[in-house]
């Protein structure tokens, strides 16, 4: 099994191999497992993707690797809670040994920081147009970042939407100082394109208010008829009355306008746009300043947003697209990304999450390791030398888990088709070396490189998470004595048991 992607599939599909498995390129965090060890195998993998989004499989792998070497202790009748000591110890121990082997970065050092980037994209997908794939996430996260009485915020969930457009060259993606959303203005004369324009931004509907409940109104008069209707036209007027008061060019809303409302607005040259996701307009006032109002007689000066330098509305493809661009302090933004079709796309804008994750851990964490496999060797080498200081039984699994932090250098090694006996153990007599803490295994050729030399960095947070998340799985594991299982065998009569039962 060593170094094969294993793929667990439900019942009922059909099985492929080859080059059909790889384009489906599958994520783990999709699967159904039944089994209660795997699931909490897969459980860490979904924590890593969404903790640090990056090292999903090494996660994965590192566990695995952990949980077999323990598996000759408990053969000898070692308690596991002696392994699991041991364990606690040496994950202490990386920990520490990381932030020593680490190296301090200037986030505000772009080629560097396209570099990281560049090295946690080189080989998925993207990796032809990685230039601008990590221009791309690098703009965008700087664009979401900000400080919050001293404390770094980086949300690119809520901040940094990926909209994907199909057609067109994967070239013209492109990161908008702002944002964009699919809709088309309201009334066909209203402008489609305003400079620095006054946005207002509101979740309450332009139109004329239904009880909450059921209301049953009975009319003696036919004038009363008519006066409803007055009141119903009054109420809508009253409240297009407290927007034009104000002269903005443009109004979001994320409930309906009437028809008598979009006349009103439209008399007045105000563009609107109705029924936009909440989460647009949230990224709408943070690009442009604006507050969200709930009621319009509520509306004051400081509510409208004036940051923006541009709306208008494009059609791309058959589809209309509100742009509010040229924001002068954004801090949310859309990518717009182009591409031949809707998998492509799907693709793309993976990898490109992936890159944005690693610019964010490093933004928050500015602290960088070489890739490659070179930290495992070098905390490997590390805690054998420490493990020599230790007395006692659990200096062997102490040890024992440093050999298994060779496994991801191992199975680079492997994927890349080299002999994996030949270049481990050179790249172990390599590591005996001063200063060589950075040598590890070049993923393409599977010869031995100094990654400080090749540019292959990995953030700090993202190593610290595997190592936290791997050992703390495999403790989970080691702490199970036995898996009692309820599943009644097929075709048994109902009655139970007989021989065989489980």
């Amino acid at each position: 099994m060593m170094g094969q992607q294993v793929l667990v599939l439900n019942q009922n599909i059909k099985r492929e191999s080859g080059r059909k498995v790889q384009t489906g390129n599958i994520s783990a965090a999709k699967i159904q497992v039944q089994h209660p060890a795997a699931k909490s195998m897969i459980e860490i993998s979904r924590t890593q993707d969404e903790e640090v989004g990056d090292g999903t499989t090494s996660v994965i792998i590192l566990a695995g690797e952990m949980l077999s070497v323990a598996e000759q202790f408990l053969e000898q009748q070692m308690h596991p809670t002696v392994v699991i000591s041991a364990y606690r110890q040496a994950l202490e121990d990386m920990l520490d040994t990381l932030k020593d082997i680490s190296n301090a970065v200037d986030p505000n050092d772009r080629s560097m920081m396209l570099k990281i980037i560049h090295s946690a994209i080189n080989t998925k997908a993207l990796s032809r147009w990685s230039e601008l794939a990590c221009s791309i996430a690098l703009d965008a996260v700087k664009t979401v970042e900000r400080e919050d009485n001293g404390r770094k915020e980086i949300d690119i969930k809520k901040y940094a939407k990926v909209e994907k457009v199909p057609g067109g060259f994967i070239e013209d993606s492109c990161v908008l100082r702002g944002v964009m959303v699919n809709k088309d203005v309201t009334h066909p004369r209203m402008r489609r394109m305003i400079k620095e324009p006054r946005i207002i931004l509101l979740d309450c509907s332009l139109e004329y208010k239904k009880g909450e409940s059921q209301t049953d109104i009975e009319i003696s008069r036919e004038e009363d008829f008519a006066k409803i209707l007055q009141m119903e036209e009054d109420y809508i007027q009253q409240i297009c009355e407290d927007i034009i008061r104000l002269k903005p060019d443009l109004i979001f809303t994320e409930k309906g306008i009437s028809d008598l409302a979009q006349h009103y607005l439209m008399k007045a040259n105000i563009t609107a746009i109705r029924r936009v996701r909440k989460t647009d307009n949230n990224r709408i006032a943070r690009a442009c300043g604006a507050r969200i109002a709930s009621r319009t007689d509520e509306l004051r000066e400081d509510d409208i947003g004036t940051g923006a330098g541009l709306f208008e509305v494009k059609k791309i493809g058959d589809e209309y697209f509100a742009f509010v661009t040229e924001c002068k302090d954004p801090k949310a933004c859309t990518i717009l990304l182009r591409g031949a079709s809707k998998e492509i796309l799907a693709e793309v804008e993976r990898n490109l999450q992936d890159a944005m994750q690693v610019c964010r851990n490093v933004l928050l964490e500015p602290y960088l390791l070489p890739g490659g496999g070179a930290v495992e060797m070098a905390v490997s080498k590390r805690l054998m030398e420490r493990s020599r200081a230790l007395t006692g039984v659990e200096q062997w699994p102490y040890r024992a888990l440093a050999q298994a932090l060779e496994v991801i250098p191992r199975t680079l090694i492997q994927n890349c088709g080299a002999s994996t006996i030949r270049v481990l153990t050179s790249l172990r007599a390599k590591h005996t070396q001063d200063n060589s803490a950075s040598w590890g295994v070049n993923g393409e050729s599977g010869a031995l490189a100094d990654m400080a030399a090749l540019g292959i960095w990995e953030p700090l947070a993202v190593k610290a998470q595997t190592y936290k998340t791997a050992v703390e799985t495999a403790i989970l594991l080691l702490r199970i004595d036995d898996i009692v299982s309820g599943h009644k065998k097929k075709g048994e009569d109902q009655t139970g048991g007989g021989q065989g039962a489980e």
